[in-house]
């Protein structure tokens, strides 16, 4: 078969632009654009998961080291730049803690865009509750990420991850009517002058326990961009605010395992959030403070639902369930 068109995966870079912290400048004119207001001031919220200290913060199993909970939380965040063709304000930061310096997302509440389907609570919380779901299964793929007051009011601080410049393809279209080896098919697409393409995704198992995660926490905007593939072979994936809405609204470019068994593995994640999930339970006390009391019981509707098919979850009618453009 053809070579696939490579879809590129990874972060837009952020601008040239630079913004000194608490200093008038374009996140706060993207905030007054976006929501018709600013906000000033905030809570720290601290860090939302275990803390663990130190700009490094785990580096177990080979991994690299990466920043901390405390760090985000805590650190001294300065704005650097703005992440370009971002819908809701995404500014690039360094965090400075303990006498090191890393680089950071800041996602101010002020820079979102309301949207009509999720109007309780606020893009910056969800992603932070996707964090959380994320620890729990400990696939830990999602990077650190906390709610803290910044230089523009609350927001989401996540850790800035870097996608590898070279790795495994994990989406491509292809000219094809059936994916070649090591790939599965997601849908038809048209790419212009009345052609067709067939989207697929890799066979990969990061991808398959992200498909279970997003099927959790009910993304609805997995798009390729959003996976970063890192240099010592990990799978990451960002730009969760659109999650846990209490009425089905997965939409994703990860369908290829649609119908299919659950690994054990799965299974064996899903029981153990099933359990942390419940009332009272340390993750479910800080999800309920993230979320919707109604948002809480459908995520515990979604896993009981999942154990209970021991399938992937098929495309639903009433939603559209691929995101376009892909990326």
């Amino acid at each position: 078969m053809p070579a696939p068109e490579r879809i590129p995966a990874g972060r837009v870079m952020p601008g040239e632009e630079t913004v000194a912290a608490g200093g008038a400048g374009p996140a706060d004119r993207v905030a007054d654009r976006r929501t018709g207001e600013s906000r000033d001031g905030g809570t720290d919220g601290g860090p939302q998961g275990g803390a663990n200290g130190g700009i490094a913060g785990r580096a177990a199993a080979g991994r690299p080291e990466r920043l901390s909970a405390d760090a985000l939380a805590r650190g001294e965040l300065t704005v650097r730049g703005q992440v370009r063709e971002a819908s809701n304000a995404v500014l690039y930061c360094t965090i400075t803690y303990e006498g090191a310096t890393g680089t950071c997302v800041y996602k101010p509440v002020a820079g979102e865009r309301p949207l009509w389907d999720f109007p309780d609570g606020t893009l910056a919380q969800r992603e932070v509750a996707a964090y959380e779901l994320s620890r729990a299964t400990g696939w830990d793929l999602i990077p650190t990420t906390v709610l803290r007051d910044g230089p523009y009011g609350q927001g989401m601080v996540q850790e800035w991850i870097e996608a590898a410049p070279e790795g495994a393809e994990l989406l491509a279209l292809v000219e094809e009517d059936e994916p070649g080896p090591g790939w599965k098919p997601v849908g038809f697409a048209e790419v212009g002058e009345g052609r067709t393409a067939l989207l697929v995704h890799a066979d990969d198992e990061r991808l398959r326990r992200l498909a279970v995660l997003d099927a959790v926490i009910n993304n609805g905007d997995r798009k390729g961009g959003h996976l970063l593939p890192a240099a010592d072979g990990r799978l990451y994936a960002i730009d969760h605010g659109v999650t846990f809405n209490a009425d089905d609204k997965l939409r994703t470019l990860l369908w290829g395992w649609a119908g299919e068994p659950l690994t054990e593995e799965a299974r064996t994640v899903l029981e153990r959030l099933a359990t942390a999930l419940a009332e009272g339970a340390p993750l479910a006390t800080r999800l309920a403070a993230l979320i919707t009391g109604a948002e809480l019981a459908a995520l515990r509707a979604r896993v009981a639902g999942l154990l209970r098919t021991g399938v992937h979850p098929r495309p639903g009618g009433d939603w559209p369930p691929i995101p376009w453009p892909p990326v």
